[in-house]
């Protein structure tokens, strides 16, 4: 089976070498960029299966880059976890607003970062079983294909992230009933994750502006408890 490849972009030389050298170890090939622009060139002209990137870069910060990412067909689906040293939780969220799959605070153990590593893959090696017949979920003009991962309003493809297309899937199979924070939180980002609920509600908040309008509510608020599919 091939190595996956991994690209590091942090403007610290010493982090670079270090998550290398221990990434290596674990079998993942390692490209290590000082600056953003640097990856985005890279980028057109081989693919990557992961990319850590640092908050805080020359040039270029590190939400800039995810939001580039992010904007892009070619990197739209790459998953993105943010290196940052700032462990303020605007800092963290707006991380996760822009695009990244998770997020680790510097300094970390190699452990730690190996196992987020993983459960990112996880989920993006994950299969959905077909839920149904033909493998789609349909609710009012919102049409969810489990096996291509794509989410229709009408006619128009919508650009999720890897866990909104999860949140909104889990959410979906189970429409009409209550899931908690601790529930959606365990499901989509595994029992290693170490974040905390704030992260569900910010990729609900992402994922509503995505699929509501003024006409349509879909996601519903149970106070104190999570969130549900109306139904």
């Amino acid at each position: 089976m091939d190595k996956k490849q991994i690209f590091v972009v942090d403007d610290e030389m010493h982090i670079r070498e270090l998550i290398q050298y221990n990434l290596q170890k674990h079998g993942y090939e390692v490209t290590t960029f000082e600056k953003g622009e640097d990856l985005l060139q890279k980028l057109k002209q081989s693919p990557a299966d992961m990319i850590l990137l640092d908050l805080m870069l020359p040039g270029m910060d590190g939400l800039d880059v995810c939001r580039t990412l992010r904007s892009m067909d070619e990197t739209k689906h790459i998953p993105i976890i943010m290196l940052t040293a700032k462990s303020e939780e605007f800092d963290r969220v707006l991380g996760l607003e822009m695009g990244a799959d998770d997020y680790i605070t510097k300094p970390f153990s190699v452990r730690e970062l190996v196992a987020r590593i993983k459960a990112v893959f996880r989920r993006t090696n994950y299969e959905p079983e077909a839920q149904t017949e033909t493998g789609t979920i349909h609710i009012k003009d919102i049409t969810i294909n489990l096996n291509k991962r794509e989410v229709y309003k009408g006619d128009k493809l919508l650009q999720l992230t890897l866990k909104e297309f999860e949140l909104l899937k889990i959410l979906a199979l189970n429409k009409g009933h209550v899931l908690s924070r601790d529930v959606l939180l365990d499901k989509i980002w595994g029992y290693d994750y170490c974040g905390e609920t704030r992260t569900v509600d910010v990729h609900i908040r992402h994922l509503r502006k995505l699929i509501e309008d003024e006409a349509e509510n879909y996601i519903e608020t149970v106070r104190g408890v999570g969130y549900k599919l109306k139904g």
